[in-house]
């Protein structure tokens, strides 16, 4: 028998909330004992549909309802001071994506859990869909062999009518960021997932069609830990016919190419580093079998991250997308935006204190009028310095 637990949800009122709502009623152990929300009007009526207390503090939801978890449903920014003020009294998280806005904040967070002895898990649904989980068996079978390319690109085409549904949306102070602190989110994490954190970032950033004030299109050339290089992008501003979201990790022994709900796996017969050496022409390539396989579905979306963080309630193991996994994307996304705005490649880990002072001069909107714009040189901080 399932153990029950007993959530309590900061954001009551959010759109994405509503997910959140969906997957716990397919939990029959689960229990909404608290929602909190600073908007009443629209916070309250779905704490009245839950048959669960409405708060306006969540400080004081979380006193007077001892959740086991509190869900994270607000804007970007205000993840991190909720989650501390969970882990302080008591309480595992389960934190919208992105965790934070800056990796300062991440570290953090995944701080204050372990000295709580909590578990922070964090939205990241994609990665327990069926083509994704059929890649990463793929790479742990060694069947890919040594990186040689990461490629990803995905549309997530919007229209003016999504910004304006909520004026924080694409701002720096609402949101740090747009696309990249959002909707390619999910991208990055993918990537990082399948592939790993790059080493070195090259990023380069626009707002192309939208009335927002921070980017609506991104790319980024990566460098990985081995030379292997990696290409990335997203946009709000393009919609394509085609496959949306199209993932490319090509390795010595074999290759992953993921277009929406269709994965093909190539294993080549030789890898190609020994096959270059002695391969038996100048054009010649290795032998290959491969495998095009359609598995649709999302892996449960929302409800296979309620179900991996119960079981790893139960069972005393982190959830599979805890604060570490979650602040690898984080990390890229921060360093292509600091990348962008001062026009040089970006050397990781990030230097956390020169990207809060590159973020702060952007909130200040100094960056609208032409200020200069900080770096680790103009602040005389050593490459690397990590807040945690």
């Amino acid at each position: 028998m399932a153990h029950s637990l007993r959530y309590a949800i900061v954001g009551a009122g959010a759109g994405i909330a509503e997910l959140h709502l969906r997957a716990l009623a397919q939990l029959p152990a689960a229990r909404i004992v608290g929602m909190a929300d600073l908007n009443p009007e629209r916070g309250r009526p779905r704490a009245a549909a839950a048959g669960c207390p409405f708060f306006t503090d969540h400080c004081a939801m979380i006193e007077a309802t001892q959740p086991d978890v509190v869900v994270i449903c607000t804007p970007h920014p205000s993840h991190p001071q909720i989650a501390l003020d969970a882990f302080a009294r008591g309480a595992h998280v389960l934190v919208e994506k992105p965790m934070a806005i800056q990796v300062a904040d991440a570290d953090r967070m995944i701080a204050a859990a372990d000295a709580a002895g909590r578990l922070l898990a964090v939205n990241f649904q994609q990665r327990f869909r069926p083509v994704v989980e059929r890649a990463i068996r793929f790479i742990a079978e060694g069947e890919l062999g040594e990186l040689m390319r990461a490629q990803v690109s995905e549309s997530w085409y919007r229209t003016a009518a999504y910004y304006k549904q909520a004026p924080w949306r694409g701002t720096w102070r609402g949101e740090g960021g747009a696309i990249l602190m959002n909707q390619a989110t999910h991208t990055l994490d993918l990537l990082c997932h399948l592939a790993g954190l790059p080493a070195k970032v090259w990023g380069w950033t626009k707002t192309r069609i939208h009335a927002i004030e921070c980017e609506d299109t991104a790319q980024a050339m990566l460098e990985f830990s081995n030379g292997a290089p990696g290409y990335f992008t997203a946009s709000t501003a393009e919609a394509i016919g085609g496959p949306r979201q199209r993932i490319l990790i090509v390795g010595e022994r074999g290759v992953i190419e993921i277009a929406d709900a269709q994965i093909t796996l190539t294993r080549f017969a030789r890898d190609v580093r020994e096959f270059a050496a002695h391969g038996p022409g100048p054009y010649a390539a290795p032998e290959f079998t491969q495998d095009v396989l359609e598995l649709p579905g999302d892996g449960g979306g929302h409800l296979a991250v309620y179900r991996d963080l119960e079981a790893a309630i139960a069972e005393g193991r982190q959830p599979r997308v805890n604060g570490c996994e979650a602040r690898m994307s984080l990390e890229l996304a921060n360093a292509i935006t600091y990348s962008a705005h001062t026009g040089r490649p970006v050397t990781l880990p990030l230097d956390c204190d020169a990207y809060a002072a590159l973020l702060a001069h952007l909130q200040s909107g100094a960056g609208r009028d032409e200020q200069p714009i900080p770096t680790s040189d103009s602040l005389s901080i050593s490459p690397g310095s990590r807040e945690s």
